[in-house]
């Protein structure tokens, strides 16, 4: 809140500001990051993942993950770098209800190339990728939570967005979102998520009610 005095009144003016990664909360917090200009960079903890289940067998919930709380239908965007090293380092936004539920989205580095990358899990963990024949040096995702389902986008000039994938999450329940990168098979790499923002989106029912009860 800030006060100006004009004449014999006072004018207080008070400001809002948007959500910043400094109130934000981490979830496995890494042992080196640092919030800088609106820009997280991290050392990703060695040998940490989110996986459940299948295929591999096994199940993990414990790479670093920094994340805001949000109910209701939103849109979240990132910009994303990383200096990746070792098979399967990643990094990109997370939504997620809880351990068992969440969507995880960026780019994964497998076999020496750079794969858009979505895990969509639901109890049980699925994985799809889209492999890059160039090495980008930084990409832009962004999700769109309407009702039931989350729309994955990526972009390399964060103008022309392109969908990777469509996917079940259930509504009318809360979700952290927020920043996730993991490296399960190597020592660790920095990454850096830029301009991340979450915008909200009115509730489709509620404005078809509205429309309707005019």
């Amino acid at each position: 809140m800030k006060k100006i005095f004009l004449g014999c009144a006072l004018l207080i003016v008070q400001k809002n500001f948007a959500q910043t990664l400094e109130k934000m909360t981490w979830f496995n917090e890494p042992e080196k990051w640092e919030i800088k200009n609106n820009a997280l960079s991290m050392l990703v903890t060695p040998q940490s993942d989110y996986w459940r289940i299948s295929h591999y067998g096994f199940t993990v919930d414990d790479a670093p993950f920094l994340y805001t709380t949000y109910g209701g239908e939103f849109e979240a965007k990132v910009k994303i770098s990383g200096n990746y090293k070792a098979r399967f380092d990643q990094m990109g936004l997370m939504l997620r209800i809880d351990k068992e539920n969440y969507i995880k989205a960026g780019i994964e580095f497998v076999d020496g190339k750079y794969n858009l990358s979505t895990v969509v899990t639901h109890k049980t963990s699925d994985w799809s990728v889209i492999t890059l024949e160039k090495t980008p040096s930084e990409v832009w995702i962004k999700a769109v939570r309407r009702l039931d389902a989350v729309e994955i986008f990526y972009s390399f000039d964060d103008k022309n967005y392109v969908m990777m994938r469509n996917a079940y999450l259930q509504d009318n329940s809360p979700v952290m979102v927020g920043l996730m990168a993991a490296c399960p098979d190597g020592n660790g790499f920095s990454a850096t998520f830029e301009n991340f923002k979450v915008k909200h989106l009115a509730d489709e029912r509620r404005l078809k009610w509205l429309e309707n009860h005019k």
